[in-house]
């Protein structure tokens, strides 16, 4: 049984104040007699404000292609000349006017990284091809335009250019943070691993995961830190800064080292900013803070949740913290579906349920709710509802033209509620693009599995075959 409501669309909601976004209580119409009857009979169903209930995989990828559509658009696939806008073959790309043409996306940042793995993600489960050629072609480009911006930056920095990193690629060629690395660097390495990209674009997943192991601050313990917005800090979003990048160096270079690592940073970053009564993790952690605020963003929970299912993926069943890793995962899954909201979404403040429902965060959830059903981590009879009701919220957040609304833009670490509160959302902000991607993919592997059937039964909807309504009651 399949029960559809749709939500008007909502217009573009580029940087407008989060204020005018927050939820405010709905009300709840009043049944008729007779709705009251039919609803009881199961003959009629409550207005849900999203789809409720199953939805074929079908429809999931037509959210998916959707955004494929929009972001293959937005993004270069090719250096142009400055001047002309002239498109550059492979041969013209050293011109000193060769560029990248203006598009609502960049073609390399850590937001884009999560794309390109989306789309792979999406390219295994559906078995489109446009979904790996997106990726394809961005690596490939990419890799003949590195050489270029290297020299460029070269000539820059020994001119004494006092801002180098507007050099195009800056952040592959000379990674100074893990904003520069970790997402591009999993990305690139599961491209690579997919055969998208060959094995020119080696060298820079060797200099990006180089930078994770050896050129980043670290703790004495040896746990990837920072030093803003105040010395000594830990940033819950380099979980997947790190992470997964990491993960996939292990499988691509057969180094438990880097297992090793992977699962160093998830159980010390749990030790520090896990609050285990919520279930969730604080954003930001500072060393000698106390008492320590403990703001939930919904985003950074997201990287977490995402970092975890990422390492589980790959990590070996052998490995010694496996286990301690699975059970971070399983606190924070029951932590996060304890919070979700009514309209299936979460909030930016995962328990301040005024602050607005935000879409990047919701779809990281859903992605790694769904993996993990998918992996046998979590039980379907508990998870399945849940994923389902985020998925089918956060495809209500793709428009027509395939932009994701209601996404948070770039936020840095606050110690207030207000600065949370207030962030503004645009179609603009690239964070939520990739998470659809993700959620998509894994929705549609769970869609397909014949055992997982689900179901709306007793009006509620249900992971679980049906009963036989013959033996109801015996």
């Amino acid at each position: 049984m399949m029960l559809r409501y749709s939500l008007p669309r909502l217009a573009s909601l580029a940087l407008l104040p989060a204020t005018l976004l927050a939820q405010a209580p709905q009300e709840t119409a009043t049944p008729s007699v007779e709705q009251l009857r039919l609803i009881n009979r199961g003959a009629s169903q409550p207005a849900y404000p999203v789809v409720y209930g199953p939805v074929t995989t079908q429809e999931v990828k037509e959210v998916l292609d959707r955004v494929l559509a929009y972001i293959d658009a937005e993004t270069p696939k090719s250096l142009v000349d400055r001047e002309t806008g002239k498109v550059l073959k492979k041969s013209e790309f050293s011109s000193p006017n060769a560029r990248f043409p203006q598009t609502h996306f960049g073609i390399v940042s850590y937001e884009w990284g999560v794309t390109y793995a989306g789309a792979l993600h999406a390219a295994e489960a559906t078995g489109d091809a446009r979904y790996g050629r997106f990726v394809g072609e961005r690596m490939q480009l990419i890799a003949d335009s590195l050489p270029v911006f290297a020299e460029r930056l070269k000539k820059a920095e020994a001119a004494g250019d006092p801002r180098p990193w507007r050099v195009p690629l800056r952040n592959l060629n000379a990674p100074h943070t893990l904003d520069d690395s970790g997402a591009m660097g999993a990305a690139m390495i599961k491209a690579r691993r997919a055969d998208a990209v060959g094995d020119e674009i080696r060298p820079v997943i060797d200099r990006l995961v180089g930078w994770i192991a050896e050129g980043q601050f670290r703790f004495e313990d040896g746990t990837l830190a920072r030093n803003r917005p105040m010395p000594n800090a830990l940033w819950l979003d380099d979980l997947y800064m790190s992470v997964p990048a990491l993960a996939q160096m292990g499988v691509l270079t057969g180094d438990a080292a880097y297992f090793d690592d992977a699962a160093k940073q998830l159980i010390q970053f749990h030790e520090r900013m896990f609050v285990p009564e919520k279930g969730l993790f604080m954003h930001g952690w500072i060393r000698d803070m106390e008492p320590h605020p403990a703001f939930h963003w919904g985003r950074a929970n997201g990287w977490a949740a995402m970092a975890a299912a990422e390492l589980l993926s790959v990590l070996p069943e052998s490995h010694p913290q496996r286990e301690a890793v699975l059970a971070i995962y399983r606190a924070h899954m029951k932590g996060l579906a304890a919070h979700q909201g009514g309209e299936g979404l979460w909030h930016q403040l995962l328990d301040r349920y005024d602050s607005y429902q935000e879409t990047s965060a919701s779809a990281m959830f859903v992605y790694a709710m769904a993996r993990g059903i998918n992996r046998g981590w979590l039980d379907p009879l508990a998870y399945g509802p849940a994923t389902l009701l985020g998925w089918n919220a956060v495809a209500a957040q793709v428009n027509e033209q395939g932009q994701v609304e209601n996404t948070c833009v770039g936020t840095g670490m606050g110690f207030d509620p207000a600065f949370y509160y207030h962030r503004p959302v645009s179609v603009y902000a690239a964070h939520g693009y990739g998470p659809v991607l993700m959620a998509g993919a894994e929705m549609i592997t769970l869609l397909q599995d014949k055992g997982r059937d689900a179901n709306v039964n007793d009006g509620s909807a249900q992971f679980a075959p049906e009963p036989d309504w013959r033996n109801f009651g015996r």
